[in-house]
């Protein structure tokens, strides 16, 4: 592994004096007396200070977005389709510009950043084609004595929580849905990367979405600003990606006013490698859907499943090529291992590598903080993990792949089922017969059969257990956004 540095740039100045600062309230950037600093988390470096909503702003934010859902709702699926086409468009015009501005205050590598921008830019593609598509039905009922209408309707106002790790894709897949089928907004994005939520309120403001659809509240009490919000009967929608802790915190306080929820939550997804899997395949699979992102994401692979006789094999091979890894500061060319989010995010690392090695894993490559300025984890190998490991049981959110051998198909299943998560799965065999049995076995949400990355704007994204409620993107993704409203009419 090798490391490289990098120091700020005129073109990363210029770029964060375009980015707002305030709060969007009502189609208005207002300042507030509070800030919030955000930190480039290579360096520790500020890169800007940005407005703190208080309780009364997520109020006017609400006021905002209520006075114009009629409106909004009323909007011909057309208008609306070709405002998030434009989005679409202005996006791919300043791809550099969000994808240099996600590397700035999240960390990961420039070329990560533009594949994100790629992402997240489909779904405003995706949901402006969906738009013109909303449908319902017209029949008789079965005994003949009238006509059934079905018809879909917007749910009303959203609340939207967003998470860190993918600040674009993240605002993207619920603003997008939701503006879509005539919702208006309030979204709410995490406190140490606002910018790209900000930055692309400011592009869908010149795309034409009217003022008060979309509402951006920044805050360093999350609390603060989401009760007021959950407790008032006029916000009909609650969408959230983040820790099943607070997700199942958030649907308790949701209850109050029985509102419609999207959870997408923790994971633990399992990779499982079976003896007659092409090898080369599952190498690259594994390291796609270990380190993008640095492993911080939802989806990263968890626990590594390995058949017992090719367990010493996928070992070496993917050790040699971590520690091929460059870490640095994304913006550098080569760069591949970016910084980790905070503190205690390496903290965290830390310790679940240790828990592991002291109870019997071992270490084949990394395994500690770098020394360094920012908030660096190496790149980690560790093989023959054993049962009772705090890495078996928590998400890792970092750049770590832990290997645990298996025996037979029933361990095997066993092994990647014994968790309360069930986001994603990753499964590489070239026997079809036992690709379909692990669809069938694995309780996750979503599989990848022979692949090692599988979010695309037209795939249903979600989990079944612990890992959430609803699906973003696809067909599904729309319908969470829409009531279903059934009408009887006579006969004759």
């Amino acid at each position: 592994m090798t490391t490289q540095t990098d120091l700020p740039t005129t073109a990363e100045a210029e770029l964060l004096a375009k980015v707002p600062t305030g709060l969007f309230i009502g189609g208005e950037w207002r300042q507030t007396e509070k800030t919030i600093d955000v930190f480039d988390p290579s360096t520790g470096d500020v890169l800007a200070s940005i407005a703190d909503a208080s309780a009364a702003d997520a109020t006017a934010a609400l006021d905002a977005a209520v006075a114009v859902q009629d409106e909004w709702a009323a909007t011909a699926p057309r208008t609306r389709s070709n405002i998030l086409r434009k989005a679409f468009d202005l996006m791919q015009e300043r791809r550099d510009e969000f994808a240099l501005l996600m590397t700035l205050e999240m960390g990961k590598p420039l070329a990560e950043s533009n594949g994100e921008v790629t992402y997240g830019g489909e779904f405003l593609r995706w949901f402006s084609e969906e738009a013109v598509r909303i449908t319902g039905r017209y029949g008789t009922n079965p005994e003949g004595t009238g006509r059934m209408i079905v018809s879909q309707h917007p749910v009303g106002p959203c609340y939207l929580i967003t998470p860190w790790n993918f600040p674009l894709a993240m605002a993207t897949r619920k603003i997008a849905p939701a503006l879509a089928a005539g919702c208006t907004v309030i979204i709410k994005p995490a406190s140490l990367t606002p910018l790209t939520t900000l930055y692309f309120a400011k592009l869908l403001e010149e795309a034409g979405v009217p003022a008060g659809v979309v509402n951006v509240l920044t805050t360093s009490s999350s609390g603060a600003v989401t009760e007021p919000l959950l407790d008032d009967p006029r916000l009909r929608k609650l969408s959230f990606t983040g820790s099943t802790p607070v997700g199942q915190k958030l649907i308790q306080q949701s209850a109050k006013n029985v509102l419609r929820t999207s959870m997408e939550l923790g994971g633990n997804a399992p990779f499982v490698v079976f003896d007659d899997a092409d090898l080369d395949a599952a190498v690259d699979g594994a390291l796609a859907a270990k380190f993008r992102n640095i492993g911080q994401a939802c989806t990263a692979a968890n626990r590594f499943i390995v058949h017992a006789s090719i367990a010493d094999e996928f070992a070496r091979r993917v050790t040699d090529r971590v520690k091929g890894f460059t870490l640095g500061r994304g913006t550098e060319e080569g760069v591949t291992i970016g910084p980790l989010i905070d503190d205690r995010a390496v903290k965290k690392a830390s310790e679940l590598v240790e828990d592991a090695v002291a109870k019997g894993a071992t270490l084949l490559t990394g395994g500690k903080a770098v020394d360094r300025e920012g908030t660096f984890y190496e790149p980690t190998v560790i093989t023959d993990v054993q049962q009772g490991s705090k890495i078996l049981r928590e998400e890792i959110f970092g750049p770590v792949l832990a290997i645990v051998p298996f025996t037979d198909e029933a361990d095997a299943v066993r092994l990647a089922n014994d968790t309360e998560y069930g986001l994603v799965s990753y499964v590489f065999t070239q026997d079809l017969a036992r690709g379909q049995r692990m669809i069938d076995k694995l309780q996750t949400g979503m599989m990848g059969l022979n692949v090692g990355v599988i979010s695309n704007a037209a795939a249903p994204f979600g989990g079944v257990k612990q890992s959430g409620i609803g699906r973003e993107g696809g067909l599904e993704g729309i319908h969470e956004y829409l009531s279903t409203k059934y009408t009887m009419t006579p006969a004759s």
